[in-house]
């Protein structure tokens, strides 16, 4: 199996960027870095911001993922943080479209975070958040948008994976280092959560960052491969849950202020069983 997904992997480097560079797709022609400069911008953050890693007294924690605030407005965006600290969660994942895109809104959404020190809060860019030249807010303001985090209970520790899909593709570099952190380190790790904002499976059918074939393929075979337990993403503004494999891949409601269907997702852990639920604002 293992050498199965080293050939596809080779195959897919050899036409991922002719693949990206022939989109037609208007999302992808607002970004003026290419997938592989952002993650190289990352890796150079990274290198400079040790990954964190939380430690919690139980054996059970929770992790709060809201995705798709679009800020604009913010009267999801206060509630969403509100219950994550009323409710102790040990972490907060938020992949992708925080913001409409317009650069006005980043000093927005900015001055809506909560204080760094009573949240732990992890920010993924989003294909809107590269819109108007985004990503240099984003990362001027945040940093990486692919990196890892571990939480410690008393019994295990447990991986989380943050990876940059806000142009529909992974690249061939960020492909690179995810595969590499799968075979050398997974089997460290109790269990392993990746949050990225492109889902893989589409429920809705829209021409807006698509997933790449090949580069599906190749990720899909790496998550039973290396018993990823759970995927959990954005974009398409309706929730879905699917098992494919070993791996339960998640797509939450939007937090954005007028969706009708406006939510977020509590991701579990009680004495090593993982538990999830969909919530609603």
């Amino acid at each position: 199996m293992e050498l199965l997904i080293k050939n596809r992997f080779a195959l897919f480097s050899a036409i991922i960027l002719t693949l990206a560079g022939c989109s037609k797709d208007p999302d992808l022609l607002t970004s003026n870095e290419s997938v592989n400069q952002r993650f190289s911008q990352s890796m150079a953050w990274n290198s400079n911001h040790p990954f964190r890693e939380i430690v919690v007294p139980s054996d059970d924690y929770s992790v709060l993922s809201g995705a798709d605030s679009h800020v604009g407005s913010t009267i999801n965006l206060d509630r969403f943080f509100k219950i994550a600290e009323t409710t102790h969660a040990s972490a907060v994942v938020m992949p992708g479209d925080l913001t409409t895109g317009k650069r006005e809104d980043w000093g927005v959404f900015a001055q809506h975070l909560p204080n760094h020190d009573s949240l732990a809060l992890f920010l993924i860019a989003g294909n809107h958040d590269l819109h108007f030249g985004g990503w240099e807010e984003f990362f001027t303001r945040f940093g990486s948008s692919c990196y890892l985090f571990t939480i410690e209970t008393p019994a295990a520790t447990d991986l989380f994976i943050c990876l940059d899909t806000a142009e529909g593709t992974l690249g061939e570099k960020q492909l690179e280092w995810l595969t590499n952190i799968l075979e050398t380190s997974r089997q460290n790790y109790r269990h392993c959560f990746i949050f990225t904002h492109n889902n893989f499976f589409r429920t809705r059918q829209t021409e807006s960052t698509n997933p790449l074939v090949e580069e599906m393929h190749v990720l899909l075979e790496l998550f039973t491969v290396y018993h990823v337990d759970m995927v959990i993403t954005g974009h398409d503004h309706l929730r879905d849950d699917e098992l494919f494999g070993v791996t339960r891949y998640i797509v939450l409601d939007p937090l954005k202020d007028d969706a009708g269907n406006a939510g977020y997702f509590q991701l579990k852990v009680k004495n090593s069983n993982i538990e999830y639920e969909f919530e609603t604002l």
